[in-house]
């Protein structure tokens, strides 16, 4: 009798044995697909990319980013928002930072797993090729029409930024020993056109214990890099 059990109960182990296997080949093959990011396409997320939630990934990004680089990025906002469906999905994000008081482009991935609550820090970089302006941000109207100016605050940091570069590159050109100093940006208007935009200031500077006004024209391309156009000085 005893022998007769053993055997009915031997094919029912031998099942038990075979779910736990496939089951376990099962967990293997997710953690692998994972593993090697074997993502599905990417595309625009649903809802706002200005959305609740994609807002408190992205400031969950930076803080993660904070943390990990002992850095001291402060959030400005979203960007663009795109999503992957993955074991989950992966958030792909472009935010705009504040870096010591200087716009700056990052690029994020975020993966979650709501059922597990989990959320974790992928990637976090610069972006490169993106410009720390943007058409709205300037007043440009693209409508076929010559984009047009707008007055920008004069103690934006892009504007401080361009202002900077033009007193370095007026004291480059000039004859004199004596350093120029930005005292004030007393007007700014700026547009976009095509890939790079364009400042038009009027500052004033100090060159020893003289005070000049000058007109200068400064552009900055879409790698951030800026150039002085044209200056001269203003006698108004």
């Amino acid at each position: 009798m005893k022998k007769v059990i053993s055997v009915s109960v031997l094919p029912v182990l031998l099942v038990l044995v075979l779910l736990c296997s496939v089951c376990e080949l099962g967990h293997c093959l997710e953690r692998s697909s994972v593993l090697k990011m074997r993502l599905g396409g990417v595309h625009d997320c649903k809802g706002s990319q200005n959305s609740a939630e994609i807002d408190s990934l992205a400031r969950f990004a930076v803080q993660e980013h904070n943390k990990k680089a002992n850095s001291l990025l402060e959030f400005a906002r979203v960007l663009k928002a795109k999503e992957q469906v993955v074991a989950g999905k992966m958030y792909h994000l472009t935010l705009e930072v504040i870096d010591a008081g200087k716009k700056k482009i990052y690029e994020a991935k975020v993966w979650v797993k709501p059922w597990m609550n989990f959320k974790e820090l992928q990637e976090f970089k610069h972006a490169h090729d993106d410009p720390s302006f943007s058409q709205s941000d300037l007043g440009a109207e693209r409508d076929g029409h010559e984009p047009g100016w707008k007055a920008v605050p004069t103690d934006d940091p892009e504007v401080q930024d361009a202002a900077n570069h033009a007193v370095k590159s007026i004291q480059k050109r000039s004859n004199s020993l004596s350093p120029y100093e930005l005292l004030e940006v007393l007007l700014a208007k700026a547009k976009v056109i095509e890939d790079y935009a364009r400042f038009e200031l009027l500052v004033k500077l100090r060159r020893g214990i003289k005070e000049e006004k000058f007109r200068v024209e400064v552009n900055k391309n879409i790698e951030g890099k800026f150039f002085l156009n044209q200056f001269e000085q203003d006698h108004s």
